[in-house]
């Protein structure tokens, strides 16, 4: 059972996700916070899985809570917003949100993202994936491109590969086809990556790749 905490300053929001959610078997809302000081409480309390995080809120914004409670609890934070706007999106993920969706997005989608997110995995809205990869290749890189930073230095050439084409954007079916190889070994690379670098999800090694310089910025 998926334990979930709404965060949202709209009542009938709250009310809305709860009747969509409670359909699902295996999702369980166990509270209900208005703004981002009281979601921290909350979720002190009631050890959410995964919290669902408005991004404009009174007294704390989403973005912020999201970035405590990432770095206080285990619970996994999916950003859910009106406002389809770059900065949200590029500030949420850099917060450690493992999920970004749209309101207007399908019910499907949620509980999709709800339990990517519960599984360790991430999700973003599709339409917003790219928009997500070029705001990172925008950045100044932390080392010149072509030159591999230390904390990369544990990878090996093939999975120095993989990160390569995950921070293109391309999906475990599109990377095997550019680099000759299965899905399920794909699969294999990517695993093997999040865990010698310590991160979370396949979102965080984009931003990883582009921060250290390894994907040239632009290209």
């Amino acid at each position: 059972m998926i334990r979930l905490l709404l965060v949202d300053d709209e009542a009938m929001v709250r009310t809305g996700l709860r009747l969509i959610l409670e359909t699902e078997d295996d999702l369980r809302v166990v509270g209900e916070a208005s703004t981002g000081v009281e979601a921290i409480e909350q979720a002190s309390a009631l050890k959410p899985d995964v919290i669902l995080m408005d991004v404009r809120m009174p007294r704390m914004d989403g973005v912020e809570a999201c970035r405590r409670l990432v770095e206080a609890s285990d619970a996994k934070v999916v950003i859910l917003t009106t406002f389809d706007l770059d900065e949200h999106l590029f500030a949420a993920v850099r917060a450690g949100a493992c999920g970004f969706l749209l309101k207007a997005s399908p019910p499907e989608e949620l509980v999709a993202a709800i339990r990517a997110a519960a599984a360790g995995n991430a999700l973003v809205e599709p339409r917003m994936t790219r928009r997500l990869l070029d705001e990172f290749a925008r950045q100044p890189a932390m080392v010149p491109a072509g030159e591999i930073p230390g904390r990369l230095g544990e990878l090996t050439e093939r999975e120095l590969d993989v990160l390569k084409q995950l921070a293109a954007g391309l999906s475990n079916v599109e990377i095997g086809q550019r680099l000759f190889i299965g899905e399920a070994t794909v699969k294999t690379h990517v695993t093997h990556i999040l865990a010698k670098l310590g991160l979370r999800d396949r979102i965080q090694a984009v931003v990883l790749a582009y921060e250290s310089g390894l994907v040239e910025p632009g290209r």
